[in-house]
């Protein structure tokens, strides 16, 4: 895979260089309209029997459409798509019965982790100072992120080496967004998401509702 996937992000490069080189300043064009990410996750807003979540990680990769605004094409918007995966260790214990979803709390699992896969559809305002001719600038990109979920799967070891997995629970909020962030110069940008609507449809825990977010920081690469 990796052998196809070097070339091919070569050569997206150097197109994306000598159309660049073809155009005079003040020539409308476009710019970051692959990116890929890396992010470090945590929860937050859990219910207050939960302390805490594991090392936790996600990455994502899509295609935006950049739409410059002004001729200078410092300020843009893009709409795109993508497909990013989610791995969280965490100490909500999920478990699924005919009678629905059961969430409950148990500190002595050896291993309690779920796994998302996502539809991406990201919507951004751009703010940069790149030029037509000028590859290496500063931007801040905020806006909104849709996440669409078409496969969940939660598991844990319990203290006997026992293991459980339920897949695709119906409490799980299948549609989620959020806010995003990126900021940065040239190759190295942070990326911010801060998730608005709950992980979970419902459920709660002595009494308490369950509005668990997802919160991620890690960094993010464009392209072309």
């Amino acid at each position: 895979m990796n052998k196809v996937l070097l070339p091919f992000l070569l050569f997206c490069s150097a197109f994306a260089l000598a159309q660049k080189d073809s155009l005079q300043l003040g020539d409308r064009y476009a710019d970051d309209q692959l990116y890929a990410m890396i992010t470090y996750n945590q929860m937050y807003d859990q219910p207050s029997t939960i302390s805490r979540s594991g090392f936790s990680y996600g990455i994502s990769t899509g295609f935006m459409k950049d739409i410059i605004l002004n001729k200078g094409g410092t300020i843009s918007i893009a709409l795109g798509a993508g497909y990013g995966f989610d791995f969280y260790n965490h100490e909500l214990k999920v478990q699924e019965f005919n009678s629905g979803t059961v969430f409950s709390e148990d500190y002595t699992l050896n291993s309690n982790t779920y796994f998302s896969h996502n539809i991406e559809v990201p919507f951004e305002l751009r703010w940069r100072t790149s030029t037509a001719n000028k590859y290496q600038f500063w931007r801040i990109y905020t806006g909104v992120k849709l996440l669409y979920n078409f496969s969940n799967r939660f598991q844990y070891i319990d203290a006997n080496e026992l293991q459980a997995s339920y897949s695709n629970i119906n409490d799980y909020t299948k549609l989620q967004y959020g806010l995003t962030l990126s900021a940065g110069y040239d190759a190295f940008n942070f990326h911010l998401f801060y998730g608005l609507s709950p992980i979970y449809k419902e459920g709660s825990i002595a009494g308490e509702s369950i509005r668990t977010k997802a919160l991620k920081f890690g960094l993010v690469f464009y392209f072309l």
